[in-house]
């Protein structure tokens, strides 16, 4: 009887491990794909900036410093891009974004300068493709820290902590705003 209760006893436990392992590399496989989705969505954003760019470039000669800060801090985003995984990285490329959102954000005020530029059909659609991406990118980004906190939380809960090491399931970084301007409330005048 006891050898009975020993083994079922045995065998739940196994299962239970099983399922745990199994849930361990889900939850994984899930956090990569998250992060593989604001891959995409960056590499969309980074390919839009050169045509954008290119639109105006003829129109806004004079605006040199705006048009090369843009591609230099595209050029640094992509570069870090390259290297970086949920595991390392993330700050560093967090923080190459924040620099090009700034310096997208110092060409968008340069181009509202312009009326004429700015009503041209392909840069109002460039413009326009280049704010949907922008929300792309900031769910996916959004989705990426939803499962990481999910897959980082359940690595240390116990009992799955036991299971952790077998997964070899390790902590991921989370995608923060690193910039305080980032931060800063927009200010909104209707004047």
């Amino acid at each position: 009887m006891s050898t009975v209760i020993f083994t079922v006893l045995l065998i739940a436990v196994a299962l239970w491990a099983i399922g745990a392992y199994n849930t361990l590399i889900r939850l994984k496989g899930e956090t990569l794909n998250a992060w593989k989705q604001i891959d995409v969505q960056l590499k969309r954003r980074h390919d839009l900036i050169p045509n954008l760019v290119n639109a105006v470039k003829g129109a806004m000669d004079f605006e040199k410093d705006t048009l090369e800060a843009v591609i230099q801090a595209r050029n640094q985003a992509v570069k870090i891009q390259a290297g970086a995984t949920p595991t390392g990285g993330v700050k560093e490329l967090a923080a190459a974004e924040a620099a090009l959102s700034n310096a997208l954000s110092g060409f968008n005020l340069v181009v509202e300068r312009y009326p004429d530029l700015k009503a041209t059909t392909n840069v109002g659609q460039l413009q326009e493709e280049l704010t949907s991406t922008e929300n792309r990118v900031s769910f996916a980004r959004q989705h990426y820290n939803d499962s990481a906190t999910t897959y980082n939380v359940k690595q240390q809960q116990f009992p799955w902590n036991l299971i952790a090491g077998f997964a070899k399931a390790e902590q991921v970084e989370l995608w923060e705003i690193t910039e305080e301007a980032e931060r800063e409330v927009p200010t909104v005048d209707l004047s």
